[in-house]
């Protein structure tokens, strides 16, 4: 016999219903955003679609992850790396293929010369 226990409070669905007017604002009760997880403070999105408001945290961006010094150096790696080494493009995949053995064949024949 099996024993199935609840599931974690943050995992259960909570529901609140409220009346809307539209003279006052509408407002999340705390409770529900406390069970979201929404710290005070944090910067949240709103999306609305099809009669559905889905209020989401907003995400950092990409900008806001790296200081200015970071981002340069970023910059300076990814400007190498479109220098370089390229192959192709092929034809077809069999063209890849003889590309990438003649490789290892030459791999495998600069290995020997230099055991001798």
């Amino acid at each position: 016999m099996k024993i199935l226990a609840y599931p974690p409070k943050s995992i259960i669905p909570m529901t609140v219903a409220i009346k809307n007017n539209n003279k006052t604002p509408l407002v999340v009760p705390a409770s529900v955003r406390r069970t979201a997880g929404f710290k005070s403070g944090q910067e949240i999105e709103f999306k609305a679609s099809g009669g559905v408001i889905t209020i989401l945290p907003k995400l950092p961006k990409a900008d806001d992850e790296y200081t200015a010094a970071q981002r340069r150096i970023i910059d300076a790696q990814l400007d190498a790396a479109e220098k370089g080494p390229f192959h192709g493009p092929f034809k077809n995949a069999d063209d890849m293929i003889a590309y990438v053995k003649g490789e290892l064949k030459k791999r495998a024949a600069s290995k020997k010369s230099k055991r001798a």
